[in-house]
């Protein structure tokens, strides 16, 4: 700095520096440790606590672990392993209760302690928990006493006291969500708990695992004897499977556990779910990979060693023999590396080869050891390899002729003139007429018009050399410009919305219903990335007797709050009410008009309606449980009559208004 200068100040100094201590940094970005404040943070709060006892459960040291939705908005999680230890930790100088709780990265996930497989690779878990909570109690079952602690907000209200004497061991701990923290929602899905206590029992063979809900009454258990067997069994329910044997193989390698379980079903679509220390991997890792390399060369040699793969033909491709398979790969390692915080994707080189020598060697045997099932195994993935090719040559059919290159748009599509896809939408119309409509009511600017002629193809019971067949899906494809199957690029999407439209009855529930089926099983990234909507058009239309200004419901429930809004208003006001009319008549309306189609509507309508972003509803389809997707579309569009005879009878009495 130049002599006689003075810098300028900024107000930048050490006062501005945030010195965050303890639990501090988790009640300040709560986000970076449970992936968000919404429903699925809060329930992150249960799998935290949840998973602390099923690493008991992996070290051999428990064998339940129960969930309890507490009428006042709690959650009391109770497991039977050895309880945290009470004694006064070395470093800390407090109980090792109290460390657990407060301390971010104390546990015994950490070098050398008391577990040697975990699945909680950070060990943040109960601390978290803890800072999160308004109230937090913990009780600790342990050498024969009963200990007990509370917090509020992540700081202990008192010292770990005795309070009792015991024969139980383990440790029980009641939460509540801070409000502050998670403004959105604090009440718990018991079907969402559920879901994570049966998985948790798939994958941890011996465990029970139990939800209770107090203020219901409802109370459920799990306990599968066949662990991931079982699992692959509950996956495959309403599929037809190629044989009723299911293979299994348990093996260590060093200090590696490595489980696998598969099923062939007559499916078209492959499940396959990797796990590692019980925590799902979505993206994979190096144990799908490993898994994938020895089930396409395994099958291959054997097609090859039998004569059901001639010399000339080519080898079967991985796709080809992963059609119709379900599968689970649970891998149990002491130190997982994990991609992400989101523990999406295995990284440990080791475990390619360590999976890939199992399934090398134990798949052999047993292909060779049923020989039968082999045969259709194989029989399988030939066919598939031959509808592969046949698609192939179609869409090269197709390509040929301009329909998928994009030199050429469907014939019907009434395209918008804007080319950013950001600001493009496009309407999937049911029928020529309501197309006809929305062509003549939208703003031709950003908003596309594709009409859909009659059922679009199902899906879930066709190859893809099928689907290339059908003129609507065809149509489909070119207009999003993303190509499908090994050519799916949704980097070439052109309307960064794509709308359903359908009318409000059965039939269009069902077109919707096709329209999804084919988007989650061959352009499911188009749903994950929250381009795919449905468009929510009027139920009623209440006319006032000068048949000016209508006002449109969009349901039964908006009808009645509309209806008693009104009544309510025009009692203020002194009118006259003869409790002898009908409702919409006490409110002030002439008639209430119920939409049963689209095409009933003109263009004005329609687009003030279901098209005029300022006024539409749309809602986005999301996938929140992968797995119970694929169930309910295996069920609902699946070959198999009876689960979804079942499934009718079992929900027909919770729908309110059916127009048949």
């Amino acid at each position: 700095m130049a002599e006689g200068k003075k810098a300028k100040d900024s107000g930048y100094s050490s006062s501005q520096i945030t010195v965050l201590e303890g639990l501090e940094p988790v009640r300040k970005r709560p986000g970076m440790y449970i992936g968000g404040t919404g429903t699925e943070g809060l329930h992150h709060l249960v799998w935290e606590i949840v998973d602390n006892g099923i690493d008991e459960a992996l070290a051999g040291h428990a064998t339940s672990v129960s969930v309890k939705m507490l009428a006042d908005g709690g959650i009391t999680v109770i497991d039977d392993g050895r309880g945290i230890p009470t004694d006064i930790h070395p470093k800390t100088g407090k109980s090792t209760v109290e460390t657990v709780l407060t301390v971010l990265h104390a546990g015994g996930k950490f070098g050398d302690g008391g577990y040697k497989v975990s699945g909680g690779l950070h060990g943040v878990g109960s601390s978290v928990v803890n800072a999160l909570s308004n109230k937090l109690l913990v009780t600790v079952y342990r050498d024969g006493k009963i200990h007990q602690q509370e917090y509020a907000k992540g700081a202990p209200l008192s010292d770990l006291k005795a309070i009792g004497k015991t024969d139980r061991k383990g440790t029980e701990i009641t939460f509540y969500p801070d409000e502050t923290i998670f403004k959105e929602s604090q009440k718990f899905n018991y079907e969402t708990i559920l879901d994570r206590l049966r998985h948790a029992a798939y994958l941890t063979k011996g465990i029970h695992t139990s939800l209770e809900d107090e203020a219901t009454g409802r109370r459920y258990g799990f306990y599968f004897e066949g662990g991931i067997q079982s699992y692959v069994k509950h996956l495959n329910v309403g599929k037809e499977p190629v044989d009723d044997d299911i293979f299994y193989v348990d093996k260590m390698i060093q200090d590696v556990q490595v489980e696998v379980s598969l099923q062939y079903t007559d499916a078209y679509s492959e499940t396959i779910k990797a796990f590692a220390n019980n925590v799902l991997n979505p993206d994979g890792g190096t144990h799908l990979t490993g898994f994938r390399s020895a089930l396409t060369r395994v099958i291959n040699d054997y097609a090859r060693k039998n004569g059901l793969l001639k010399e000339k033909e080519e080898n079967l491709s991985g796709e080809d023999t992963r059609e119709g398979i379900t599968c689970i790969i649970l891998v149990k390692l002491p130190d997982p590396q994990f991609e992400g915080q989101t523990k999406n994707k295995l990284g440990n080189p080791e475990i390619r080869g360590f999976v890939e020598t199992i399934m090398n060697e134990h798949f052999n045997y047993y292909l060779e050891e049923h020989p039968a099932v082999a045969r259709k195994i194989v029989g399988k993935a030939l066919l598939a390899a031959r509808a592969r090719k046949a698609a192939r040559a179609a869409r090269d059919n197709i390509l040929r002729k301009g329909v998928l290159d994009g030199a050429s748009m469907p014939g019907k599509l009434a395209d918008c003139s804007s080319k950013d896809p950001k600001t493009s939408e496009i309407y999937l119309v049911e029928g020529d007429s309501a197309g006809g409509s929305a062509k003549s009511g939208r703003d031709s600017k950003t908003q596309a018009i594709l009409p859909l002629r009659g059922k679009v193809l199902n899906v879930e019971r066709a190859r893809l050399d099928k689907m290339l067949a059908n003129n609507e899906i065809v149509s489909l494809i070119k207009a999003l410009g993303v190509n499908i199957g090994d050519s799916f690029d949704i980097q070439g999407l052109r309307y960064d919305r794509i709308i359903i439209m359908t009318d409000a009855d059965v039939d269009g529930s069902h077109i919707s219903t096709l329209l999804m089926t084919f988007f989650f099983r061959y352009m499911k990234e188009l749903v994950d990335g929250g381009h795919v909507y449905l468009a929510k058009p009027p139920l009623f239309e209440l006319v006032r007797p000068t048949r000016k200004n209508p006002v449109f419901i969009y349901d039964e429930e908006q009808l009645g709050v509309v209806l008693a809004a009104a009544i309510a208003k025009r009692k203020e006001e002194g009118s006259k009410i003869s409790l002898d009319d009908e409702l919409h008549k006490q409110a002030g309306f002439s008639e209430v008009k119920r939409y049963k189609g689209l095409g009933e509507m003109d263009a004005d309508q329609l687009f003030e309606t279901t098209m005029n972003p300022e006024k539409r509803v749309l809602v986005q389809v999301r996938v929140e449980d992968a797995e119970r997707s694929d169930s309910i579309f295996n069920k609902l569009m699946g070959s198999e009559v009876e689960p979804r005879k079942n499934f009718i009878q079992t929900n027909a009495k919770f729908v309110k208004d059916l127009d048949i």
